[in-house]
């Protein structure tokens, strides 16, 4: 009898699911195969984690140029190789010297960032000899638009960055400038760049009322002097990596990161923490390490393996398909608390570039990554249904020439009837 019972549960949760399937098939077909589609890309997967069910699936397993969404690759190496607190420097103290290596931790004087771990502990010691050549990447990424080096949005990348590596300039109540140290560098009048290409010359106009962040040109000479002027003591350079067993100097927790890149679609800490996990692997920084460890290890068992050349999505060579987006998204899922997981992620109508996707007084929730470059825009995330139930999806759209807003609409219907239905 007991038997006869367990089978005809099993049979009845079985037919439900077929048809929550079905329903969920024709509903999203009508979207996601119209005429609106007809010119341009899109792949979407949906799963439900808890039963492994495929819910939904179209062009799930071709590549996309993903954005932004390369940041949850990111988050996953990161999550699995950095510590809860940021590894803030490496450091060898003999003879009353301090021998000092950057790990590529962005938040060190970084304008949002609070913490001064590592600005006290330099404090403490009155002769410090700083390796900055520790770092084997190039300045900037793989497929970067060169032009935009003027921009906030591409820092450069550096085994120790400073105040974001970026200049922020404001013009209230007279005109402010962080770091100070590039004040004699600012042109007050009108110009189409922010900057000249080569140089830190930087151009502000007098009538601007916001506060501007452009990258500066980096290199160990001006790291010298802007730790000069911040520390107010001498640094001195050195070539040689440090010799003997190096300390590690532990700053703010890693999730403070994870938030930034994840909510403000942060580029730079998207960038510096493959940069940062990679300290963590050996005594020579690259990002590019950190990515092919992670495929090599944690990630060989995706079915397509990804083209990830960033950390950040500024890079048109990515190419990854929703397919994998899901199953990344799908092991943090499993092995990170729900509350921790969610709260680094961006929540539909109250934070980060999800602020704006409101639905119905947030309904239906999402726990999403958006990811967009121009006639491109993703989606990847968590989706919570009618019932609370938990979904994982990938939507992805490519080489559309509709207004993104369009685009963002059947998104929104697609997400919403699969909320309403399951």
């Amino acid at each position: 009898m007991k038997n006869t019972l367990f089978i005809l549960v099993v049979l009845i949760f079985a037919t439900s699911c077929s048809s929550y399937k079905k329903t969920i098939q024709k509903s999203t077909d009508s979207i996601v195969l119209s005429d609106f589609y007809k010119n341009q890309f899109v792949g979407l997967l949906v799963l439900d984690p808890e039963t492994n069910d495929t819910l939904y699936a179209h062009q799930s397993e071709k590549y996309f140029t993903p954005a932004s969404n390369t940041k949850i690759f990111t988050l996953f190496a990161s999550l699995q190789l950095l510590p809860q607190k940021v590894p803030a420097l490496k450091y060898i103290s003999k003879n009353n010297t301090l021998y000092v290596e950057g790990t590529g931790d962005p938040s060190f004087l970084h304008p949002h960032f609070q913490d001064r771990t590592a600005y006290d502990f330099l404090q403490n010691y009155s002769t410090i000899v700083f390796n900055l050549n520790n770092f084997e990447d190039e300045k900037l990424g793989q497929g970067w638009a060169w032009d935009d080096y003027q921009y906030y949005y591409q820092p450069e990348m550096t085994s120790l960055p400073l105040y974001g590596n970026v200049t922020s300039i404001s013009n209230t109540k007279g005109l402010n400038v962080k770091p100070d140290f590039f004040k004699a560098d600012i042109v007050r009048t009108w110009y189409k760049k922010n900057r000249e290409l080569e140089h830190n010359t930087f151009y502000f106009s007098p009538s601007r009322k916001d506060t501007i962040e452009i990258p500066f040109r980096t290199d160990s000479v001006l790291t010298r002097k802007l730790l000069e002027s911040a520390l107010d003591k001498k640094i001195t350079l050195s070539n040689e990596p440090l010799a003997g067993k190096k300390e590690i100097l532990y700053g703010q927790p890693s999730d403070s990161l994870y938030v930034r890149m994840m909510h403000e679609s942060d580029n730079f800490i998207a960038e510096q923490l493959l940069i940062l996990s990679s300290s963590t692997l050996s005594d020579t920084l690259s990002g590019k390490k950190t990515r092919t460890h992670i495929l090599k290890n944690q990630l060989a068992d995706l079915k397509q393996q990804p083209r990830w050349v960033d950390g950040s999505g500024l890079s048109r060579y990515n190419l990854f398909t929703p397919e994998s987006m899901v199953a990344v998204l799908n092991k943090m899922y499993r092995t990170v608390p729900k509350k921790r997981l969610f709260s680094i992620f961006p929540e539909n109508g109250v934070s980060g570039t999800l602020k704006g996707w409101d639905y119905n007084n947030g309904y239906p929730k999402l726990y999403a990554k958006s990811g967009s470059l121009s006639n491109n825009y993703c989606l990847s995330g968590y989706l919570i249904t009618k019932t609370g139930k938990t979904l994982i999806f990938s939507f992805m759209n490519n080489h559309y020439q509709q207004p993104t807003s369009k685009v963002k609409n059947n998104m929104q219907q697609v997400l919403r009837k699969i909320a309403d239905i399951y």
